[in-house]
């Protein structure tokens, strides 16, 4: 008994070095193949990061090396004409129509997006109708709100080509995007510090605004980040709905003309080149002045 037991075990032992050698090599082979497809993985992720990088500083590049030997001091006049064709008005006007969106839009995307986090119920038909609306208003072409704005508020409201009807029709293109980010903003805070205010004896309201808003502040930064990019850098629904006067509006039913509507006429009649090459410089540096401003706020909200 004893020898068939040691037999057994060297036979054993033997099927086991056999095995062992039969699937070693192809352990070894995978893992050879799991590194290096990693490898390639990891170089193809840097390329598209560098690829990204040089295409952004290539377009700021060349917008400043053709932009900056063309900002005169007739571009900054006060008042525009056919000669200095200045940027101010339309620099003033970019600032007054941004501000007039939001004020409309953020309010209503931040509401919105608290209501379908915090109140509405799983399950929700309305919710889903809500979600759905939102993520089709944002793939519509921003001509067809220009349409929809000159039908509305500037003929059926009898507004005129305004101020006032450009930011309306801005602030429901821009929308979907702070509510649709206000809502993952939203979603991304954890249940614990709900849970946590509950305990404490707070109540929904105040929860919801000492709490959870603050922590999800950055997120809707980001979205308010998008949503101002959107405004600054239109054209096709302002030329509908604000026209594409040269000067600083007396009340929000003047017509204006913000710096991309002012840009896109300097460059289609083809007269003035150099100065909107110099316009696009300014139109750069505001954009690039918002996004830092809204993220140095977002940072500090968020040590906070």
């Amino acid at each position: 008994m004893p020898e068939i037991t040691v037999g057994g075990n060297e036979k054993a032992a033997s099927l086991g070095k056999v095995n062992a050698r039969m699937v070693f090599p192809q352990g070894n082979r995978n893992r050879t193949a799991a590194r290096v497809q990693a490898g390639v993985l990891r170089w193809l992720v840097r390329l598209a990061a560098l690829l990204t990088a040089a295409v952004l500083l290539f377009l700021i590049g060349y917008i400043l090396v053709m932009g900056i030997p063309n900002l005169k001091p007739s571009l900054f006049e006060w008042e525009y004409n056919s000669d200095n064709v200045s940027l101010m008005p339309a620099l003033i006007n970019t600032v007054l129509m941004t501000a007039f969106s939001l004020v409309i839009a953020t309010p209503l995307g931040i509401f919105a997006a608290i209501w379908l986090v915090e109140y509405a119920k799983r399950g929700n038909k309305l919710v889903r109708v809500v979600r759905v609306t939102t993520e089709t208003l944002q793939g519509i072409p921003s001509i067809v709100y220009g349409l929809f704005g000159m039908l509305f508020f500037v003929t059926q409201l009898h507004w005129g080509y305004s101020l006032i009807a450009g930011a309306f029709t801005l602030a429901i293109m821009v929308l979907p995007v702070i509510m649709r980010t206000t809502e993952e903003a939203l979603i991304a805070v954890p249940d614990s510090y709900r849970e946590g205010s509950f305990g404490l004896g707070a109540g929904k309201l105040r929860t919801v605004f000492t709490i959870v808003l603050p922590s999800a502040m950055p997120g809707i930064l980001s979205g308010i980040i998008l949503a101002t990019g959107r405004i600054v850098g239109e054209t096709a629904a302002l030329i509908y709905t604000a026209s594409s006067v040269a000067k600083i509006p007396e009340s929000v039913f003047s017509s204006t003309r913000t710096l991309a509507v002012h840009m896109y006429l300097l460059s289609s009649e083809g007269l003035h080149v150099d100065a909107t090459y110099g316009t696009a410089v300014v139109l750069l540096v505001l954009v690039l002045a918002i996004n830092c401003l809204s993220s140095f706020i977002a940072r500090k909200l968020a040590k906070h």
